[in-house]
């Protein structure tokens, strides 16, 4: 281990984030009663331009009047290259209550565009009197993003969450597909006539993941764009999973069980990891740094492995 210590990420559930449009007030009320640990109301793409001023004054409304139990409740704001972001921001620091806990931010290239709205969220902050502060997810959705994601993960204190958002990202790096997520068609490889599939995603994750784990910040996976295929994004899911996102977006609320289910240790996982912790503490009982466990080497690495499963599960269950 470093003799500088990583920080731990935030110590709250964000298995999924479930999206609805700020267009489209009627569907506030089901976000709230459902199941996704964490509510995204969108100002951004699921906007038209001609309704974005609603939309703005739909999600202060809701901020203020719907019961959002123990959600965290986060907005997505527009892109820093529209004239939209900066009344998002002033206009919902300044109307809504204090109910609202996250701000994501879309489009991220750099660190600079995190301080430009921690700047302007910092004088709202201070202007308005606000006790409570704001904090940012950011999407990872260009070449740049994730040229720049190690500055952007160690950009502002504020930072909790950072995602990947596939399909921008797609277009930026000039990727030749229009699926949101998930496997494409074209990227496979062949071994003995037959076609393998591999991740097109899981070097962007990767880096992530990496970024993250090394400030303190939640990685999580963006969208799957078909909303029909539940096995592909169980699948999707359980990559990002191994590789150490902790939830997934939902864009459909029939996708929310779904990431909850992939992102909340099983029963059967959760047995062993203790069952692991178990035989090393027997084992340095013993005076031995390792022992075998169901006929395979665990070591003190292995009780750190499972030390992640166990303290997931019970901050779920808590």
């Amino acid at each position: 281990m470093s003799f500088r210590i990583q920080p731990a990420a935030p110590a709250r559930p964000n298995r999924c984030q479930l999206f609805g449009p700020g267009s489209r007030p009627a569907i506030f009320e089901k976000m709230a009663a459902g199941d996704a640990d964490v509510i995204n109301l969108d100002l951004e793409d699921a906007v038209a331009p001609d309704d974005k001023p609603q939309a703005r004054r739909n999600v202060i409304e809701a901020i203020n009047d719907i019961d959002w139990g123990s959600k965290y409740l986060s907005i997505r704001i527009n892109g820093l290259d529209t004239p939209f972001w900066y009344r998002d921001v002033v206009e919902i620091l300044e109307q809504a209550g204090e109910r609202l806990d996250q701000i994501m931010i879309p489009k991220v290239g750099c660190a600079a565009d995190v301080y430009a709205v921690d700047a302007l969220v910092t004088a709202v902050e201070r202007a308005s009197g606000r006790s409570k502060p704001i904090s940012f997810e950011v999407i990872i959705e260009s070449a740049a993003g994730i040229t720049h994601v190690e500055e952007i993960a160690a950009s502002s204190p504020r930072l909790q969450a950072m995602s990947l958002g596939a399909a921008d990202f797609a277009a930026s790096m000039g990727m030749q597909t229009t699926g949101i997520g998930g496997t494409q068609e074209n990227y496979y490889m062949l071994q003995g006539g037959q076609k393998y599939w591999p991740d097109p995603w899981h070097w962007a994750q990767a880096a992530i993941v990496a970024a993250c784990r090394t400030h303190g910040v939640l990685p999580v996976d963006g969208p799957f764009g078909d909303f029909s295929d539940d096995e592909g994004f169980r699948a999707q899911a359980r990559r990002s999973a191994t590789l150490g996102m902790v939830g997934k977006w939902a864009i459909h609320p029939r996708q929310v069980a779904l990431a909850n289910e992939v992102f909340t240790p099983s029963a059967e996982a959760v047995a062993e990891a203790r069952e692991i912790l178990a035989a090393m503490e027997a084992a340095k009982a013993r005076g031995e740094g390792a022992t075998v466990y169901k006929g395979r080497l665990v070591d003190i690495a292995s009780i750190k492995q499972a030390e992640v499963i166990v303290r997931q599960s019970e901050m779920i269950a808590g």
